[in-house]
């Protein structure tokens, strides 16, 4: 049988799951943030929200140290739990992934549109009251071909274009957050909240899952690590990709308080790039600016893609959904299956336009918080030692207490119409594909 190629490093690993986990939010809806909570709202909900998945990213660290499996949350609650909870926990974090892929294609039209006016033009229809536009839908799609001809042709190929877009990331976002902060003024931050403390900080903390998504995606690539790679690398990768995104996303929100005065700017589109603009009154910053979301772009579209793939790959695989999925290249030795249908559904997603943008934030961060908590749950029916047990439980109730802010009505940013409608197609799907298996599965038996 054909395996993945083996060909990846502990620095391949960190950019995946940093690279995965930021994109281009802290760009094109920095409005919503600063909105739901303002600039130290903002701040420390993703402080506190990201140091709250320290105790997930330390269980998923031991899980995949113990066990190197493409499907990640699928194989660690196969361990313990029943074929139909191993299901969904798979099929909720393929959406996870899956929904930032679409998510990203949609963003690169917006940001092209920014950067090129002329690009906003040729209307096809509304969605939402939203335009979508011929051009974006054009550079939406060439991106997804792109992406999926890089993963069909090989992980080493995928792994270099992850590693460049995302240290160039990195170099670019030091370069104008260094510079405009020294125009800036703290007179800028108030209001420094947008509701009570409290509201303002949950609001963020909602938030907080689908942002922060990727470090576990680590895990869906554990079987194509190098021959010598060492086991606990996969660990500091982990949590690596956790506190650099911490560090990022508070960074990125208090520089933009400080730089303008933000409350001026919300209606603006791309209002990070206008705040700093109005900050230095030079376009340059604005280029540089863009330049690093694209480049953030294109490694968090890349990263999902990795991530989506392989686990919709390993799912194929143990028979949870069609077998064909489960099929490794010959000569690429990439899931050539998994990676073109990953590809050909996030074009197909690319025609709901920019109405799928806020929404798809609210249903990623209750996908990923269901993942986490169902691994988490995994590793305490697992019976580790003292210590690793309490670690365990904290995971699992973090991640509940994530899902029930989103889908309690009484709690302030619950879902909408909209997302539930989203979260009810997605496993309305994956039911009908779930008992289409086991039927298939019955049939084999039966004969």
């Amino acid at each position: 049988m054909t395996t993945l190629a083996r060909k990846l490093r502990v620095t391949d690993y960190f950019t995946l799951g940093w690279g995965t986990m930021v994109g281009v939010g802290w760009l094109v809806i920095m409005d919503d943030w600063l909105l739901r909570g303002g600039p130290l709202g903002g701040v420390l909900g993703f402080a506190i929200g990201g140091a709250l998945l320290l105790p997930i990213g330390y269980v998923y660290g031991k899980l995949v140290m113990a066990m190197p499996d493409a499907a990640g949350e699928v194989a660690y609650t196969a361990r313990v739990f029943p074929p139909a909870v191993s299901f969904a926990t798979g099929w909720m974090m393929v959406l996870a992934y899956f929904i930032v892929c679409a998510w990203e294609a949609v963003a690169v039209g917006r940001i092209a549109g920014y950067i090129f006016p002329t690009l906003d033009s040729m209307e096809l229809y509304r969605l939402a009251g939203r335009p979508v536009y011929l051009p974006h839908l054009m550079i939406g799609l060439g991106l997804t071909g792109l992406i999926t001809l890089l993963n069909y042709r090989g992980v080493r190929l995928s792994a270099t274009f992850q590693n460049w877009t995302t240290f160039g990331t990195l170099a670019l976002f030091v370069v104008f957050v260094g510079f405009g902060v020294t125009k800036g003024s703290t007179q800028n931050f108030p209001p420094l909240f947008t509701h009570s403390p409290f509201i303002s900080i949950l609001l963020i903390i909602q938030i907080v899952p689908y942002f922060m998504t990727g470090f576990e995606s680590v895990t869906k690539a554990a079987e194509e690590a190098n021959p010598e790679f060492q086991a606990q690398s996969f660990f500091k990768a982990i949590w690596m990709a956790i506190i650099v995104g911490i560090l990022f996303y508070t960074i990125v929100i208090a520089a933009v308080g400080y730089v303008a005065p933000w409350r001026t700017l919300t209606g603006e589109k791309f209002m990070t790039a206008v705040a700093f603009e109005h900050a230095v009154g030079s376009r340059w910053i604005v280029s540089t600016i863009l330049a690093a979301a694209l480049l953030s772009l294109f490694k968090v579209f890349n990263g999902n893609f990795v991530a989506s793939s392989r686990l919709l790959f390993a799912m194929g695989r143990r028979g949870l959904v069609d077998t064909r999925l489960g099929q490794v290249h010959p000569r690429n030795q990439t899931p050539s299956v998994a990676v073109v249908c990953i590809g050909l559904a996030t074009a197909a997603c690319m025609f709901l336009g920019d109405a799928i943008l806020v929404p798809i934030t609210e249903v990623g961060s209750v996908a990923s918080a269901a993942g986490w908590s169902a691994a988490c749950a995994a590793y305490y029916a697992m019976r580790p030692a003292g210590r690793e047990r309490l670690i365990a439980i904290i995971g699992v109730v973090v991640g509940v207490a994530m899902i029930l802010m989103k889908v309690v009505p009484l709690v302030p940013g619950h879902f909408n119409g909209y997302e539930w409608l989203a979260l009810g197609v997605w496993s309305a799907i994956g039911l009908i594909l779930g008992w289409r298996e086991r039927a298939l599965a019955r049939a084999v038996i039966a004969r």
